[in-house]
């Protein structure tokens, strides 16, 4: 069964990492990452992942009642959270979703400590007939 696990980051976060976070905590963040993903390809559980690109390059379209669309910077300043990156995974069950969940969660931040950051856990889901 296929999931799609979501990470957000807290925008305030996001925008003082540079600041707060030294080389090497982001280097070890990345190389836990880089560590889970060649993990989840060698047992031939990940479809996909992506790390995204932070929210000073995002857009938000949106339909207006003729069709046209309104395209803004995002996200707005009462945004709390930005999507920080995702992963697809095709596993044998939702128990091996949420471990893997779990492991993605553990991500070291500065100094080396859990970042403890909540993982969503979303069930690939059909269409109805």
């Amino acid at each position: 069964m296929k999931y799609m696990l979501l990470i957000h980051s807290n925008k305030q976060g996001w925008d003082e990492m540079p600041g707060t976070w030294s080389h090497d905590d982001v280097m070890a963040m990345v190389g836990f990452m880089d560590e889970l993903n060649k993990e989840l390809v060698e047992s031939g559980e990940m479809v996909e992942g992506r790390g995204l690109s932070g929210p000073d390059q995002m857009k938000t379209v949106q339909a207006t009642e003729n069709g046209e669309p309104i395209i803004t910077d995002g996200p707005f300043s009462e945004t709390k959270e930005v999507l920080a990156g995702y992963w697809v995974v095709d596993v044998k069950n939702e128990e091996r979703a949420l471990e893997i969940a779990l492991r993605i969660s553990q991500a070291p931040g500065p100094g080396g400590k859990p970042c403890n950051q909540p993982v969503e856990v979303h069930p690939e889901g059909e269409a109805p007939a």
